[in-house]
């Protein structure tokens, strides 16, 4: 009779740092998330989903772990990860409850976006100075007091997905801007501290431009802010994505989260930027993975320790997962470690790529797992139910849903920029 497996082997990293080539750095900080989300996050998940409640308590418990200051520089007091290391980390974080890693990347990517990322895109010096002393002013806010940044971006159209320009208008005013409109599926509804509204920046009579697009910190008691509806979703029922009206709010100039124009730059020159809502998804597939494997050698906590492992119909469904997952990290792996300015066609085809593989393989892995561990794994009292219904919500998320993913891919492939067939 062999020993049952160590609850810590079987939470081994999803990428070995000695296999993936990371530094010690990069293995230090996802290490302190996977520990973070073994202990404080996995007991706490069921409840959240169960009431679909937002789980402030482990963004609390985040503030002195450092993990809300993953991606602030290391020179004004955060952990200084970049785009890979910040990915890794929240793929631990997904493995154990998904709608907090993904609410976490809401959060986090207010930092990254404004830190590393905006680092890399060219500024005036002038422009360079402002953006430094801005920034400065919302990091100290999450190092000094925990505070928590959303990031609702949809809106019901066609923006999210960066064909049109945001509805949700800003109107320069003394001092700064008067903010009007609406974002729906806004996560940490009602839980944030500030919200980071991307808008148009629009003078009356002025048309509407994507390259006038406003990525502002919008205080979540600001006067003409306010959350309605219900949150009563399939899955991610933890992030309380509820809908966000801003009617007349002012916005202070400070209160920017990029220079003027450098978010449409971004976007266009930075497009791994919206790869970040696929580390949860990553972390999700390793879930339902080690489920299974778990469920069929009789050590999952909460169920008879009764063995499954021998049976080869088993054997094959679990080696079948085995490659799809591990497809699935190479090609995200490698699409994770191109993030740059400027990528080549190829590169961003890999993304888009790499994005559509983790949002469809995840609930892929997640379906064969229902089946290969048997009805029992139905039960909401264990874990792979949860993690079937939020593996499926992440093909639905803008702005690179797995449609468009597919749609730009075949365009992308067969065209040129500029070659049409007219």
């Amino acid at each position: 009779m062999t020993a049952p497996l160590d609850l810590h082997d079987r939470d081994a990293p999803i990428f070995a740092p000695e296999a993936f080539r990371l530094s010690d750095v990069q293995a230090e900080l996802i290490a302190r998330a996977r520990t973070f989300g073994r202990r404080v996050l996995a007991p706490r998940a069921e409840k959240h989903d169960r009431e679909a409640s937002f789980p402030i308590e482990n963004f609390r418990d985040m503030h002195p772990e450092g993990l809300l200051a993953i991606c602030v520089p290391k020179e004004e007091g955060g952990l200084g990860a970049d785009f890979q290391t910040y990915c890794l980390a929240a793929a631990e974080l997904g493995r154990y409850c998904g709608a907090t890693a993904l609410s976490w990347n809401m959060h986090v990517c207010s930092t990254l976006w404004s830190g590393a990322l905006a680092d890399d895109l060219p500024m005036t010096p002038a422009e360079r100075a402002a953006h430094n002393a801005r920034r400065r002013t919302h990091y100290r806010r999450i190092l000094d007091r925990g505070a928590i940044y959303a990031q609702p971006f949809s809106e019901g159209g066609a923006a999210a997905a960066g064909v049109v320009a945001f509805g949700t208008e800003a109107r320069p005013v003394d001092g700064g801007f008067v903010v009007n409109g609406k974002k729906i599926f806004a996560s940490l509804s009602g839980a944030a501290d500030y919200y980071g509204i991307l808008c148009t920046e629009r003078a009356e009579s002025e048309a509407a431009s994507r390259r006038n697009t406003l990525y502002l910190a919008v205080p979540a008691d600001a006067n003409g802010v306010s959350v309605v509806g219900d949150w009563d979703p399939l899955g991610m029922r933890g992030t309380v994505s509820r809908t966000l009206l801003l009617k007349d709010v002012f916005v202070p100039e400070q209160e920017m989260l990029m220079p003027h124009g450098v978010y449409f730059q971004a976007a266009t020159r930075w497009p791994h930027m919206f790869l970040t809502l696929s580390p949860t998804y990553m972390g999700l597939a390793q879930a339902a993975y080690d489920f299974t494997v778990a469920y069929l050698r009789g050590e999952m906590p909460g169920t008879p320790p009764v063995k499954r492992r021998m049976y080869p119909t088993k054997q094959i469904a679990v080696a079948e997962m085995h490659i799809q997952l591990e497809q699935t990290k190479a090609l995200w792996f490698q699409a994770i470690s191109e993030a740059r300015p400027n990528p080549t066609k190829e590169q961003v085809l890999r993304a888009y790529a790499a994005q559509h593989s983790v949002m469809e393989n995840a609930n892929a892995i997640a379906t064969k797992a229902l089946r290969t561990c048997g009805g029992q794994a139905m039960l909401k009292s264990l874990a792979l139910e949860r993690i079937y219904r939020d593996s499926r919500c992440g093909s639905l998320m803008l702005p690179w849903t797995a449609e468009i993913c597919r749609d730009r891919i075949g365009r992308q492939a067969l065209f040129e920029p500029g070659e049409t067939d007219e």
